[in-house]
Parts: structure tokens; sequence; C-alpha cells
């Protein structure tokens, strides 16, 4: 639950001190001397369809040509600038843990540790002699469930080990008091993306349950359970029921309803059905003076589910999910039934990913800071991790700048707003301490122990942090991940290392591409701790209310009139944006650009921009913003997202510049142009 709990506050798009409003700004106003690795100046013009007015179709302008030659790799749903930059550091992390697997390290040391956990999964001859061997010890243990009690305990024990039940518990910051760390308890349970695939009425989505409840089927026949048919309908039944009591996506972006204290004596009595007791034992949560439920109405509706259905029921459903977790991990005939239906029937994925990139993945999983240790230390160069520092300092001062001149936010709140940002942390490249990884115990040829022991090692190593002081070095992504975030509960941003490279940043790249690119992310995830959801955060990262009522009110004025700008957007035909599940991500991106338009304006200190290959610094700019939104996706991945993510699918994301004026003075953009916005219409918040 802990996870779920951290998904919903964590906001990604991904060693130094805060950096207060009053610093000076760096100045970077020339092209860097090395030659940029895309282009002349940073952007690869070859991508670019010129036939396209930049007002008709500005995605299409910057990628058109891209896109027209571009096809999707048969392993991915989807393919753009993050996946490039995700197959770049695939190669450099299967590098660096095909070295450890070659070297004769000490047992038990952590460079052993990465060796066996790869070695033993690229041991398909064993693994195919395995087949589903593995599993007989847990559909065992699930066989001998009998009571309400034994029931509670075995998921506890799925908790463990990482396989998500329909009720369970972690541990995070305390939103009220983030000195603290609290027990949540939260929604879970469900194999497919959502509750919305379980209950809209649609073809698309009637035709997935169809496939589900067959692919349940496969998956019990495979590990020889009785009736598969039979039990599979019984699982699917089940399913939606859970997914009927369910929080929407949107709903769980409400991240004030998400704080429900409850006493651990009262949860029987509040939320019967369940064996609370039992499970709280068995989770290591018990006796704890409440727990936070983080969905509260749905734990008391799936207390009521757990209550009211058979044991057998119960046994079927946790036989599915335990052979559905392993399926990764096992012989061929579970990996291949596994991707027919996750891969290819959800996304429109044709072919399943090398064996070597799914050890990569897994050992990731296992002991990613471990191999990112190492990663930084061979690609991440001093000299990156500088200039990407001094993105960040212009870009918290050109924030604090558009804070102190907002018309629309009482001044008292400015205060406070600017006081937020000057305690504010940006994380970039990798953490300043490693993870300690000794107490994890590794198998050679255990593959599917190995998983579970890591997955129980990260459980047992979140229940540790309970009665300790909050570790606000913490990272929660690896140096090797393409992707970043903001976290509220720290008032801080990280980027991993491995997002800092071209498209997204380059340092010999001309400044105003790195500004319209990094920059707007980094704007983008500083934005998130003054979005509507993020705003609800003090400086110190608790849930508290500082905007005045007034102040709440202005700004939903604002919000709505993005909710309805993107839920115009139809991605694919009969599906629009929603425009609330994705309103604080464009919220982002609507900061983010500006924000990084006016930090790049500070790093020229006064002087005028060159003229470059024929395009100003302003269109250098936006070409390098619409370069990394790079996208082209599969339909059923798009629907997925659609229902799913909160992001607006990438390649409508460039469109937030017809918000933006310096736009329309960067490439004369008028009326009668599609994407046209009178300046009355452009929404500006920040």
């Amino acid at each position: 639950m802990s996870k779920r709990l951290l998904a919903a506050l964590l906001l990604t798009c991904a060693t130094t001190a805060a950096v207060a409003q009053t610093q000076a700004p760096t100045q970077s106003s020339t092209p860097a001397a090395g030659k940029p690795k895309l282009g002349d100046f940073g952007v690869d013009l070859t991508g670019m369809d010129k036939s396209v007015k930049p007002g008709d179709d500005f995605y299409r302008f910057v990628n058109g040509a891209w896109q027209d030659r571009t096809q999707i790799p048969a392993d991915r749903a989807s393919w753009g600038g993050f996946g490039v930059l995700r197959d770049l550091s695939d190669q450099r992390t299967r590098q660096l843990i095909e070295e450890a697997a070659r070297a004769q390290n000490a047992p038990g040391s952590v460079q052993q540790k990465i060796g066996t956990t790869y070695a033993s999964f690229m041991d398909d001859a064993a693994i195919e002699k395995a087949g589903a061997t593995p599993l007989k010890p847990y559909l065992a243990q699930i066989d001998a469930v009998r009571t309400p009690a034994q029931l509670a305990t075995i998921f506890a024990e799925f908790g463990r080990r990482g396989i998500s039940t329909p009720i369970g518990v972690g541990v995070e910051q305390d939103l009220k008091d983030n000195s603290l760390y609290s027990v949540y308890a939260g929604q879970g349970g469900l194999g497919l993306p959502d509750r919305d695939y379980y209950l809209v009425d649609n073809p698309k989505f009637a035709d997935i349950r169809t496939k589900y409840i067959a692919h349940i089927a496969t998956m019990l026949r495979l590990a020889g359970r009785p009736n598969p048919e039979a039990a599979a309908q019984r699982i699917f039944d089940l399913e939606k029921q859970i997914a009927q009591v369910h929080w929407t996506r949107a709903e769980q972006r409400q991240v004030d309803k998400l704080y429900n204290p409850i006493a651990e004596r009262d949860l029987g009595k509040k939320m019967p059905g369940f064996d609370w007791a039992a499970y709280l034992k068995a989770a290591g949560v018990a006796g704890q003076p409440r727990l936070i439920a983080s969905q509260p109405s749905a734990l008391t509706g799936t207390a009521k589910i757990i209550g009211a259905t058979p044991m057998a029921t119960w046994r079927d459903y946790l036989a599915f999910h335990q052979i559905s977790n392993a399926a990764p991990l096992l012989s061929k005939p579970f990996v291949d039934a596994n991707f027919a239906f996750y891969g290819t029937a959800l996304s429109d994925t044709p072919q399943l990913k090398d064996r070597w990139k799914r050890g990569v993945d897994l050992v990731n999983g296992s002991l990613g800071e471990a191999v990112g240790q190492v990663y930084v230390q061979r690609y991440f160069p001093p000299e990156a991790k500088a200039k990407a520092d001094e993105l960040v300092k212009n870009l918290i001062a050109a924030y604090d700048k558009r804070l102190a001149n907002l018309q629309w936010m009482a001044p008292e709140t400015k205060v406070k707003a600017r006081a937020k940002l000057a305690a504010f942390t940006p994380k970039i490249g990798y953490p300043d301490k490693w993870r300690d990884y000794s107490a994890l115990k590794v198998v050679p040829g255990d593959v599917l122990g190995n998983a579970d022991r890591s997955a129980e090692f990260e459980y047992n190593r979140q229940l540790a942090k309970i009665g300790k002081p909050v570790d606000r070095s913490e990272w929660f992504m690896t140096p090797q991940t393409v992707n970043a975030y903001a976290n509220p509960l720290m008032n801080e941003i990280v980027f991993p290392a491995a997002i800092l490279q071209p498209p997204f940043f380059d340092p010999n790249a001309d400044p105003a591409v790195n500004y319209g690119a990094i920059g707007a992310v980094i704007g983008h995830e500083i934005s998130h701790h003054f979005d509507d959801q993020g705003r609800k955060f003090d400086p110190k990262g608790n849930l508290v209310e500082w905007w005045t009522p007034q102040d709440a009110e202005r700004f939903k004025g604002y919000t709505d009139r993005v909710v309805a700008q993107y839920g115009a957007y139809e991605p694919i035909p009969g599906m629009h944006v929603n425009g609330e599940l994705t309103l604080g991500e464009n919220m982002a991106d609507l900061a983010g650009i500006n924000v990084a338009y006016d930090a790049y304006k500070i790093s020229l200190d006064g002087k005028p921009a060159p003229v470059i290959d024929g395009y100003t610094g302003d269109q250098r700019f936006f070409l390098g913003f619409g370069q990394v939104w790079q996208n082209k996706a599969r339909e059923a991945a798009i629907r997925q997202q659609l229902t799913t993510d909160p992001h607006t699918p990438g390649n409508w994301r460039p469109y937030v510049v017809r918000n933006v004026d310096a736009w329309y003075d960067a490439f004369g953009v008028k009326p009668g142009d599609k994407f046209y916005l009178a300046p009355a219409d452009r929404i500006k918040v920040w």
C-alpha cells in the first residue's frame, strides 16, 4: 500500500542543498564549445515538418518527419525521447550487471548479489526445466486457507512479497506531521489496470474483460488448478465487486481526502467483515495507536465483500494472483501467456522484450541503488551535474519572480509561497548516501525466491522506519531511471542522472534548447508544489491549508479552464483526455514552460540571443520543448493511458504553447491558425 500512496503523492514528469530565492542568477548565454548530440545546436531539424504551420499543429511542425519515419519497436507499446533514453540506460546497466556477473566477487558482497540475481534469471534452461515446480509451496499454502484469520494472514504475506491484495498496508510519512512515519491502509487487489476496465460499458473494455477471464483460466490451467474456466469467472466476478467500491483515479488525486486516521481498536467496528487483528499482526504493524485509511469507503466496502465471499473463491483468487505475480519468472508457457494478455491485449505490444532487458529490469527492481552507484561514476560526469544545478538556480529565481508579481494571490499568501520556494530542495543526479543491501539474501538459481526476498527486504526496510526520524535524503527513483518527480512531503524535486541527457539535456547544446527541454521539465516539477494538490503542503511538507479561501476560489477559476481546454482533446476516436485526472500534470506543463522561458531570459543577463541556423533564441527554446515530447503509441496503450494515467499523452503536451504569448511572437501565429487562442483565452496562472 505504501507504493500506492507514494504513487498518488509523487508527481512525476524526474548533491544539492535548498536554493534560496536570493541567489544570483548564473550566466549561460552562449553555446558550449563541444558538439551537441542532436543537430548543430541541440535540435534534430530533420525531424521537423516545415510544411505545417506552427500555429496549425506545433507538434507536427517540430516532430512531423520523425513521426512519419519512426516505427515503434516490436517490444514497446510506445516510443519517443523517454524510450530512447530508457534503451540507452538499459544497455549501460546491462554492461555494469554483466561485469558484476563475470567478476569473482566476495560471497555476500553487493556485486555478487547483482551478478547472481541476473545470472539466475538468464539461466533459462534451468527455469524451463523447473516448469511450474516453484509455485507448489505457495499454492499448497493457499489451499490450506480455511478461516477468516488464515485469509487475513495470507493477505499480509502477499503484501510482504509485493503482491497487491484487496486491502494493503504500508509505511509513509504522516501527511500532517511529516517528521513521523505512519501506517496507511488502502485499496488494491485488481488484476486489470483500473476499476473502469470492469465497469465502463463500451466495446473495447468489454473485449478486454472477455480476454481477461480467458487469461485467468489459462494461467490456472498451466499451474494444474482444477476447473479453471469456472474458477476464472468467480475470480472476475469477485474483482468486479471490489472495483465497484474502489475510488476513481480522479478522486484519489484529492490528497486531503486520503488522510483519515482510525484507531486500530475501531477497525473491526467501522470496517467489519475482515479479521483486522490477524492481518495487522501478520503484516508486522500491530500495536500502532492508529492507521490512516487512504480510501475509507473503499476499505469498508471491501471488508464487507471479504466477509461475504466463500473461502473457496478466495482460494481461487489467491492462486491466480500468486501465479500471475510469478509468471514473468517462470518457464516459457507462463511468460508467454502473461505477456499475451498484459502486453498484447492491454497495450497491443506484439513482442516480448529480450530476456536480457527483462533481467536488467529485475536487477534494477531488486538492487537498483547498488547498480546506480556504479552507473553515475561511469556515466554522469561532474560537469553535467554542475550545468544542471545552474539551470535549477535560474529556474527557482524565475519562479520566485513570478510568485512575487502574481496579481490574483493575496499578499500574505505570496509571502508564504515564496517562503516555501526558499525552503525547496532540488536533488540532481544521485543520492548523497546509498542504500545498504547487506540484509538481502540472494541464492544462485532461485529466481522466484530471490524476487520474493527482494520484495520482503524492501517491505522490512519500510517497517523499520516506524518510530525513527524521517530520512529526508531518501530517493524513490534510481539514478538510471529516465524520469523525475516532485515530492510534496519533502518539498523537493528529484532528477535522476539518466534523464539528464539529450533530448532533455545536453551540456554542449545551445542554452535556449536546454531551457526549453529540461528547463521546462524542471519547472514542471517545481510547480507541482504549487498546483491544485501540491499547494496543500506547507514549506515543511505538511498537509496544511495556507491559502486564503479567496485565493483558492480564484485559483479554481484557472483550473476549471485547464480542465476544459484539455478535456476537448481527443487523442483516439471516442476517448478524450480526462481533464480532472490530468489537471495537475497539465497545470505543471503550463507553469513549467513559462518559468523555463523566464529562466532562459535570466541566463542571457540582458544580452541578445544569437541567431543560429536562421532560428532565433525564442524559436530554439520552443523547438527544444517540442522535441522532448516526441511520442508514438499504439492505440490500446493510449486507451490505457487515458484511463489510468494523470499525464496527457506525450504528443498532445506541446500544445500547451498556445497559452504562451512568446510562442505567438516567435512563430508569427495569427488568428485563423488552428491552435490560435485570443489573448483573453490564454490561460496564465503563474
